[in-house]
């Protein structure tokens, strides 16, 4: 266990409260535990506990270790708050631990999460991880098609649309709630900066009604 890991479990115990621990097992559907830390406060715990390493090896592997030895889900959390430290945002190395993360987590909490990386990825590294997202976009893993989809969430005006277009387009067709939900959120989000873009293409695919419904939220009409 390296020490950073050590003082990231400590104060996680130090902030927990049993009597929310139910409460957030039961909302998250979660086999694993809560410890009964809220997520904002878990992430900070890992910040704070991580402020000064400047070591990206040593940052991946505590990341690598609160994941997968994890036994309550606030672990996870930080382990997820790490990799958005700037010693490793943007770094080729997050693909894998990322995809890792994703297919062993298989949960929407951790995916959506995980996005947020991947378009620190997208500004960095541009072609290999829209070559990365394209390919996940046609995964068996669900999840994984999940975060190929939602990889460009918050870049507003950076988005590539054709990209985005890529990630939707072998989706479409998919029944599963967690799709037609990413589909509709990554396009509301486009939305914001071009809603003619987004307009033209809900005329142009043929949308589930709740991708369409997400997608045209906020547009009138």
């Amino acid at each position: 266990m390296t020490d950073l890991v050590a003082r990231i479990r400590a104060g996680l115990r130090a902030a927990a409260d049993p009597a929310l621990a139910p409460g957030q097992q039961a909302y998250m559907k979660s086999a694993m535990p809560f410890l009964g830390v809220r997520v904002p406060r878990a992430r900070a715990i890992a910040r704070q506990c991580a402020k000064g390493e400047t070591d990206a090896p040593t940052l991946f592997s505590s990341a690598r270790e609160l994941w997968d030895a994890a036994s309550h889900r606030e672990e996870r959390y930080a382990a997820m708050s790490l990799l958005g430290l700037r010693p490793l945002r943007g770094d080729r190395r997050l693909d894998a631990v990322i995809e890792h993360m994703v297919r062993t987590g298989q949960w929407w909490d951790y995916t959506d999460e995980l996005a947020h990386r991947l378009a620190d990825r997208h500004d960095v590294d541009p072609v290999t991880t829209a070559a990365l997202v394209r390919r996940w976009a046609t995964d068996g893993d669900f999840w994984v098609r999940r975060i190929a989809i939602l990889s460009q969430l918050g870049r507003r005006d950076r988005v590539d649309r054709a990209l985005l277009a890529d990630t939707i387009e072998p989706n479409l067709a998919d029944g599963e709630f967690f799709i037609r939900k990413a589909i509709g959120w990554a396009l509301r989000e486009v939305a914001r900066i071009d809603p003619v873009w987004v307009r033209d293409f809900a005329d142009s695919h043929a949308l589930s009604p709740l991708s369409r419904r997400e997608a045209l939220k906020h547009l009138p009409g």
